[in-house]
């Protein structure tokens, strides 16, 4: 053994290599993975834009009805309800008679329902149709909390865990989540069959299966989320949509659905029975 290279010195030599070797080859397995998205810097929140699309060379999404106009508000004419469209072959039949039924009442003068009208939970993936107020996102390392501004609806998504062996059914079901790269990826099960996929208030089953990918797009200043539906009670094939929103840079205000629906209108606002205090 040379007297410039001694036994001992060699043997550090190698152990310091490997360590090395160990941190660069951490460092490259990072820059592989990435880092999560972050969709929450800067009092961030998300306002939806558009209508919500179909996924090219996919079943077909739910549609108005072309018979019945449909018209939005603020656009300087009386405003319309959705009516659907119950030609699209991906209904089962007793999807397409429930939304027939109710259909006809609108038509015959019915307040058409909406969760954001009546206050009520919206669920997966109707959650995606809230207008106008941001949503807000919390994230931690172990869960991302989902806030629907307008009057606090709350998601909550618990990350690197797999589902409950027997989840309780519930208005958002159970919801688990994972970072694919830049995409935050959800699954959702469990969901109660008292809400409805859509605008159209296409309903559902309890075997509702919904996977959302969420991901910024355009420099950050979009948030894209690509979402499928799966029930083979209520539809033939599995579809998917797309939703935009537009970033805002604004504090979340707080706003209760019930004290400041100001329409004129009954929409079966839940009200309490007794006082709460």
């Amino acid at each position: 053994m040379s007297e410039r290279f001694p036994k001992e010195r060699l043997l550090a030599g190698g152990v310091v290599t490997g360590a090395v070797c160990a941190a660069l080859a951490s460092q490259v397995s990072a820059q592989q993975k990435g880092s999560p998205p972050d969709f929450s810097t800067n009092q961030a929140g998300w306002v939806a834009t558009g209508e919500i699309t179909g996924v090219p060379g996919g079943p077909p999404i739910q549609r108005q009805d072309p018979a019945h106009a449909y018209v939005p508000n603020n656009v300087g004419r009386q405003p319309t309800y959705r009516i659907a469209d119950l030609t699209n072959p991906n209904l089962k039949p007793w999807v397409k008679e429930r939304m027939k039924k109710d259909n006809d009442e609108v038509l015959a003068g019915k307040i058409a329902f909406t969760a954001r009208s009546s206050c009520m939970p919206a669920g997966v993936p109707a959650f995606v149709t809230y207008p106008v107020r941001p949503v807000y996102f919390i994230q931690t390392p172990r869960q991302v909390v989902m806030i629907y501004s307008g009057d606090a609806q709350i998601r909550r998504i618990y990350l690197d865990v797999p589902h409950s062996e027997n989840p309780k059914p519930s208005w958002y079901g159970e919801s688990v989540g994972r970072y694919e790269g830049d995409t935050l990826v959800i699954d959702t099960v469990a969901q109660n069959d008292r809400t409805f996929v859509d605008y159209y208030r296409t309903p559902h089953s309890m075997k509702l299966h919904v996977v959302e990918r969420w991901k910024l797009i355009e420099d950050g200043q979009k948030l894209q989320v690509t979402y499928t539906i799966d029930d083979p009670d209520a539809f033939y094939q599995p579809w998917s949509a797309v939703r935009q929103y537009r970033r805002v840079e604004q504090p979340m205000l707080e706003e209760v659905c019930a004290e400041n629906n100001q329409h004129l209108f009954d929409y079966h606002i839940p009200v309490a029975d007794k006082p709460d205090f």
